[in-house]
């Protein structure tokens, strides 16, 4: 596979990741109408969020081991598939607990997506381009966050939440065409045994990586899942005005998702501590902003800097950690990134409903610590591997 490929292959896979993001995480722009509309707290509401992430965190790693024997340009289409079924039915507004069953449809194939694509996109490149290249795949999260969610956050106030799934769909199924004109054919040439593939969890170094993903992605987690509707209670914002705020969050972390891109090749360890300070200072930020519109704008926008890269960061710490099961590494981190999403969305919504909306920016501070000490043990353990190697 020759460069223009593998990018090609990575700007449609980021397309792909737009149109799922948007899907996963478009809800937490019109998580507040959904619970008025099923007439349900917020708190409930957010299980449409949590129990997706929770469904891919359980069976990812095993759908990508078995998915792996097949030809990735297949899987991926069949992973788009499924979530425009999931939006198009989810149109018609059906009872709670079917709307659950459509959320939980899409991610059987999630994990396998994400891990295709930036497999087919890195195939046979350089460790920088890797990192570069897979930053162009996981972009399409920051991507989803400054164009879907903001759009159909700002459709849903001035019309109806339903809109919202027409939209996804719609850019789903443009992906799914220039997915089937522009991909050759991606057949699977080696297929690794799955005690192979399964070794890398007795690595201390994939551990500490793994943690890094986990803790990290739940601390971020614990407050933007109520982004909606920490904006619009405890700050007075307009539902028009939340949908400004999330496109200003997501070009922020549009930024920062691209520097970040070029830092984690040669910086891992810094680069990563530095974004993960954000979730001790945007709480601190928040509690000193006046009502003014222009204070809570710049606070959104410093927590889109410090938010944007934290997927790329959890794929950089696991998939360095094991090179030669990269596939395996990759469903691994939307596994356990996406039960960071749920952890942080349950324990978000607990906090919540105790203690009120306005302690939502904090709840994420302990996890914050913990990334920060994995980081550093996977630190000490890479500097005692560099000096075994230099006394061999």
């Amino acid at each position: 596979m020759n460069l223009g490929v593998n990018k090609t292959t990575a700007y449609i896979g980021c397309l792909g990741v737009i149109g799922i993001i948007s899907t996963e995480f478009g809800l937490i722009g019109i998580l507040p109408q959904i619970a008025d509309y099923y007439n349900i707290d917020i708190g409930t509401a957010g299980y449409l969020l949590s129990i997706f992430a929770l469904s891919i965190a359980l069976t990812g790693p095993f759908t990508v081991l078995y998915a792996s024997k097949f030809d990735k340009k297949k899987i991926m289409m069949c992973a788009l598939g499924l979530f425009l079924i999931s939006n198009f039915f989810s149109i018609f507004s059906p009872p709670y607990w079917l709307l659950m069953i459509l959320r939980i449809l899409p991610t059987i194939l999630h994990p396998a997506f994400f891990s295709m694509a930036i497999a087919a996109a890195t195939k046979d490149t350089s460790p920088q381009m890797q990192m570069r290249l897979t930053s162009i795949i996981i972009g399409g999260i920051a991507l989803a966050q400054v164009t879907l969610i903001p759009f159909t956050t700002f459709i849903a106030s001035i019309y109806t939440w339903q809109l919202s799934y027409i939209i996804q769909g719609l850019v789903i199924l443009i992906t799914l065409v220039i997915m089937y004109k522009f991909l050759p054919p991606m057949p699977n040439k080696e297929v690794k045994s799955f005690k192979n593939q399964l070794s890398i969890f007795t690595r201390p170094k994939f551990i500490a990586g793994t943690a890094v993903n986990l803790f990290l992605i739940t601390a971020w987690f614990s407050s933007y899942s109520y982004f909606a509707d920490y904006l619009s209670k405890a700050k007075g914002l307009s539902a028009q005005n939340v949908s400004y705020m999330l496109l200003l969050f997501g070009i922020t972390g549009v930024i920062s998702n691209f520097l970040a891109g070029r830092l984690l090749g040669k910086y891992m360890i810094l680069t990563s501590v530095f974004f993960i300070s954000g979730t001790f200072l945007v709480p601190f930020a928040f509690q000193y902003t006046s009502g003014s519109l222009l204070s809570v704008a710049m606070v959104v926008g410093f927590w889109g800097i410090m938010y944007g890269p934290c997927f790329l960061i959890g794929v950089g710490h696991m998939v360095s950690a094991a090179p030669d099961a990269k596939e395996f590494a990759n469903s691994l981190q939307t596994s356990f990134g996406n039960l960071g999403v749920s952890l942080g969305t349950a324990t978000g919504g607990w906090f919540i409903n105790k203690y009120g909306i306005s302690i939502t920016p904090w709840v994420g501070i302990g996890f914050g610590v913990l990334a920060i000490i994995m980081i550093f043990w996977r630190a000490w353990l890479d500097r005692r591997i560099y000096e075994s190697k230099k006394i061999v």
